[in-house]
């Protein structure tokens, strides 16, 4: 078992039937007429990258696919790295015509998409790596509505912590919900007293005296929001320090500001989490084109 490949599709959901059905109606709201030029003959195609990226969406791929009536033969499995140096067939596509047509732009889209997050998170991964940080490299919950799925997918296929995937999955008391309420302690005594002892509660600070209530009140994640590099490694330093002999036991967490260009200033051994939306939100994609091969189908 542990030899074997990670199977990044048992993270997935049992909603990707629904969310199949959600885009393909986008696409296909009613009448299809290239569908019905092209007719519903046998049809082969080729699914190709021509850029340079990490692969990620391969079972979303197949979900639109079998959806469909449709399948695909995969010659690279997610993770796999292109230099982007000429066009790579990753799969060969069959079913009938109109069908592989109708698969293709919601095929590309979301593979396009899904290896963009994936390649900038392996980006993100191999510069952590590569400083010789312990700690873990994370996404946040600045999601594209309808799309989580996919983009915290790619995350994981890059090689970064996926952060939590909803409201329900972790507690994350920021700033309003500490005005809301009046103080840190409240908010997190109130909270405690609904979530238990199995979800974790973090606590968004601003500054040392924030960060030390947070732990004395019993978060077990204080995020240190929005502080300069210097600032964030003294503070950080600090409250590791301070609260050594304590019993809480709490993760520090950086944020706030941290892109692929200046992420290396914030790897230090006090901090436990960096997490970043850079990695998700205004990346680049990779690009995947599909094409029919003319007369394949009939060779066969």
């Amino acid at each position: 078992m542990e030899n074997q490949p990670r199977d990044y599709a048992c993270f997935l959901p049992p909603r990707l039937d629904a969310l199949v059905d959600a885009w393909l109606d986008e696409d296909i709201p009613s009448t299809d007429y290239g569908g019905f030029v092209v007719g519903s003959r046998p049809a082969v195609a080729h699914l190709l990258v021509k850029s340079a990226g990490v692969l990620a969406g391969v079972p979303f791929a197949d979900a639109v696919l079998a959806r469909l009536g449709c399948s695909a033969e995969w010659a690279y499995a997610d993770g796999a790295m292109f230099d982007g140096e000429g066009k790579v067939v990753v799969a060969v596509v069959t079913g009938p015509t109109h069908r592989v047509l109708q698969a293709e732009r919601t095929v590309l889209n979301v593979l396009a998409r899904c290896s963009g997050i994936a390649t900038a998170a392996r980006a993100f991964a191999d510069k952590a790596a590569a400083a010789g940080f312990g700690g873990t490299v994370a996404g946040t919950r600045k999601t594209t509505p309808g799309f989580r799925d996919v983009e915290k997918y790619g995350m994981l296929v890059g090689g970064v912590d996926t952060h939590r995937t909803d409201l329900s999955s972790m507690v994350m008391l920021k700033d309003n919900h500490i005005w809301a309420t009046g103080s840190i302690t409240a908010a997190v005594e109130t909270c405690r007293s609904v979530a238990g002892f199995s979800v974790k509660i973090e606590v968004e600070t601003s500054s040392y005296d924030d960060a030390a209530e947070a732990i004395n009140a019993g978060a077990d994640v204080i995020m240190l929001d929005n502080f300069e590099p210097t600032e964030l490694k003294a503070v950080a330093a600090r409250l590791k320090a301070d609260f050594a002999g304590s019993a809480q036991k709490f993760l520090l967490e950086a944020s706030g500001g941290v892109r692929l260009d200046t992420v290396d200033g914030y790897f230090c051994d006090a901090i436990d989490i960096i997490s970043t939306s850079s990695l998700h939100q205004g990346v680049g994609v990779v690009d995947f084109s599909l094409k029919i091969q003319p007369g394949a189908a009939e060779q066969e």
